[in-house]
């Protein structure tokens, strides 16, 4: 059947395109009111202690500076629910990159300049910001990111363990990493008639509104927040941070606009980063590869700020059959800065780890990896009971085989080369859950035909202005460019943050609720419309609040081919492919940009993306993107992403899944078992860089070869 052009499931081109490559979409920091100042943050220089002193008299005497706020004069906020965004209210510097002091001036420039010649004193006392498995202040907490226990229990794991035929015990290293969004984070904010409004570089203004309101003592309904273009987050602007807070906080005492634009090296200490992760992952099996028992325990960092928990062993509790499990996360307090949200969070750590593991099982079982995954496939979800709304990852197994070419593979590894290149190819599988939160949309259909559609989505760049007109379009059954989309403003109706994959699900609920409605009042409307047109509001409240009788999830395979440079260590990917399953794709064009865009960042968490913990200093040695290595065109030759048309009715009235954060899941293990393949050698520890790689292929050369 043809379906009409921009219909859901055809790829509609995105709305804001044109107004992206022609500079005409204006990001946070572009909106510039009239008499607007600038203010540059003061990162604190000690790891950990206090401010002795800060001598502002000099600075403020420099040219063009309005101001200098201090723990000792800034405004007193309210108690926030995030302590990260208690700032300048007392002397304590808990980490290294604290903001503790900020400029503010009549130019950038001249802020800047004034915030590099502002002398803070210090009192340092003794700081520790070292990850270890047996450091003393490890703790189990009581649940881990995302409200799930931090300990589950299935059957008797040592007993299994122990008597399994085949065992696998393995530790693996994932360093810290950081979003690293193209846009930096960044706010502007003024009083207009007695109102707040800022412009602030988030994932969801309702968020941004709300913590305003809470710090500066204010009404809900004083505040406009807008976030029109968001040049990315990657989970780092899923909530509010100190960019948007600062500029408020400086417009309230100068009295005229401010924005706040964060250079990208001060990030990593203040919009949080993915914690490094240190697993034990242990599976026993049978001869056969059924497994038997699992235990995936995890060891993080948390700031003292406030706690944050990886939740990277939760994915080894639905993933496969295990008849007794032990999942368990740990936490260490640092004094570092405070950890959260990254693109598919506690999946992306955990699958590394646990996809690795399974690997090895592969190879000690002398199963194929595909062929151990298939044999391992739950009937209910292990962890809940629940049946599953859907669960393809066999068919996504088996269709990516089958176009990456799989049966061809020698199992063999060590044994492929091209020269100096060794050549290797691995899999992994990816999961994801189903989040939907409640959220509002409203309809309105003008006296010309055409239509509006309200909703407080954030359209973080992948493309939800497009794919929301197309539901709504869908559900009037009117063209798809009768259809205006207004988002990005928290005086829109009430609606979530884009976080989670969770954002067309729930904001596109509303929609389709509120476009329903709307169609069924117009086909009971007899006779033209007024001037005024005709609304319908909706909300999904009532339907997202049940409680979920299915186990929903989305899944993934991820097929990778590497070559490993025997004199230079060097890692390429020369090919990749991934199938997924993902509920409905409701515009192909902007799913296959998702899908490939996490499997790219898989590829950098493999290979390139590392963080170093400056312990004599305590923090992050690499922070920006000189140091920090993001893939780029030239690491990423050929990438594919195919799907599979789920038809899940257990989800929302469109049927789809999340689609942005599942790509990144697994495409690390892939790489990194390719890279088994082609050496023989398992590398633990990412990113795979060449150091790291050579130094285990010279090793290896010293023994003989017999190194593995």
């Amino acid at each position: 059947m043809n379906r009409a052009p921009g219909a859901l499931g055809t790829d509609a081109v995105r709305r804001e395109a044109r107004d992206k490559v022609t500079g005409h979409a204006r990001y946070a920091v572009e909106h510039t009111p009239s008499g607007c100042a600038y203010a540059w943050p003061v990162p604190a220089a000690i790891a950990r202690g206090r401010v002795r002193a800060i001598d502002t008299a000099k600075v403020l005497d420099l040219p063009g500076v309005l101001a200098v706020l201090t723990h000792e004069n800034a405004e007193r906020l309210g108690k926030p629910d995030d302590p990260t965004l208690a700032l300048l209210q007392d002397d304590r510097v808990p980490h290294r990159g604290w903001y503790v002091a900020l400029v503010v001036a009549d130019t950038l420039e001249n802020a800047r300049a004034a915030a590099t010649a502002l002398h803070v004193d210090y009192e340092s006392e003794d700081h520790d910001v070292r990850l270890t498995t047996d450091h003393p202040g490890v703790y189990t907490p009581e649940e881990a990111n995302g409200g799930f226990p931090a300990v589950r229990e299935r059957g008797d794991f040592d007993s299994a363990f122990a008597a399994a035929d085949v065992r696998v015990d393995g530790e693996y290293t994932l360093t810290a990493l950081h979003n690293h969004p193209m846009e930096p984070h960044g706010a502007t904010a003024h009083w207009h008639d007695g109102r707040l409004i800022v412009w602030d570089s988030s994932q969801g203004t309702g968020a941004v509104r709300n913590a305003l309101a809470q710090l500066f003592d204010l009404d809900r309904k004083q505040v406009t927040a807008i976030s029109e273009h968001v040049g990315g987050g990657f989970g780092s602007k899923g909530t509010p941070r100190p960019a948007v807070v600062l500029a408020v906080m400086a417009t309230r005492h100068i009295g005229r606009p401010v924005k706040v634009s964060l250079p990208r090296w001060q990030m990593p200490a203040v919009v949080g980063h993915r914690a490094p992760t240190l697993h034990r992952v242990r599976l026993g099996a049978g001869a056969d590869g059924r497994i038997t028992a699992v235990a995936h325990e995890v060891v993080t960092h948390t700031s003292r700020v406030k706690e944050f928990v990886e939740q990277a062993a939760v994915p080894a509790r639905i993933m496969y059959v295990s008849p007794s499990s032990r999942t368990v996360h740990r936490v260490a307090p640092l004094d570092v800065p405070s950890p959260s949200w990254m693109r598919a969070p506690g999946e992306a750590s955990g699958m590394c780890a646990l996809e690795s593991a399974m690997d090895e099982l592969a190879v000690a079982t002398g199963l194929d990896p595909v062929e151990l995954r298939l044999r391992n496939e739950p009937d209910t979800e292990p962890d809940s009971g629940l049946p599953f709304s859907t669960r393809n990852l066999a068919e996504c197994l088996r269709r990516g085989a089958g176009l990456f070419d799989w049966q061809r593979r020698d199992p063999r590894p060590g044994v492929s080369r091209d020269g100096d290149l060794l050549l290797g190819t691995g899999v992994a599988a990816s999961t994801y859950p189903v989040l939907i939160s409640p959220s509002t949309a409203s309809a309105h259909a003008r006296s010309d035909g055409s239509y509006r559609i309200r909703v407080n989505a954030t359209d973080i760049g992948t493309g939800a202005r497009t794919v929301l007109a197309q539901i709504a379009a869908q559900a009037l059954d009117a063209p798809l460019e009768s259809v205006d989309i207004e988002i990005g403003s928290s005086d829109l109706p009430e609606a979530p943050l884009a976080g989670g994959s969770s954002g067309t699900a729930s904001w596109g609920w509303a929609v389709h609720k509120a476009s329903t409605l709307l169609a069924r009042r117009l086909a009971d409307h007899r006779g033209a419309l007024s001037a005024s047109g005709l609304t319908a509001t909706a909300d999904t409240k009532e339907e997202t609040g049940e409680e979920p009788k299915y186990a929903r999830h989305s899944f993934g395979a991820v097929f990778s081919e590497v070559q490993v440079d025997t004199v230079t260590g060097e890692v390429r990917v020369r090919r990749m492919l991934g199938v997924f399953a993902a509920g409905r794709i409701l515009n192909p064009r902007t799913a296959r940009s998702q899908f490939i865009g996490g499997m790219i960042m898989g590829i950098g968490m493999a290979l390139t993306e590392g963080s170093t913990m400056d312990e004599r200093f305590g923090d992050f040695a690499e922070r920006d993107l000189a140091s920090y290595h993001v893939p780029v065109c030239a690491d990423v030759t050929s990438i594919e992403a195919h799907w599979i048309e789920e038809d899940d009715r257990h989800l929302n009235p469109m049927g789809s899944k999340g689609v942005g954060e599942i790509g990144i899941v697994g495409t690390a293990a892939a790489v990194g078992n390719a890279v088994h393949h082609a050496t023989g050698l398992r590398l633990r520890e990412l990113p795979l860089t060449p150091d790291k790689v050579l130094e285990r292929l010279e090793d290896r050369a010293a023994l003989g070869g017999q190194g593995r």
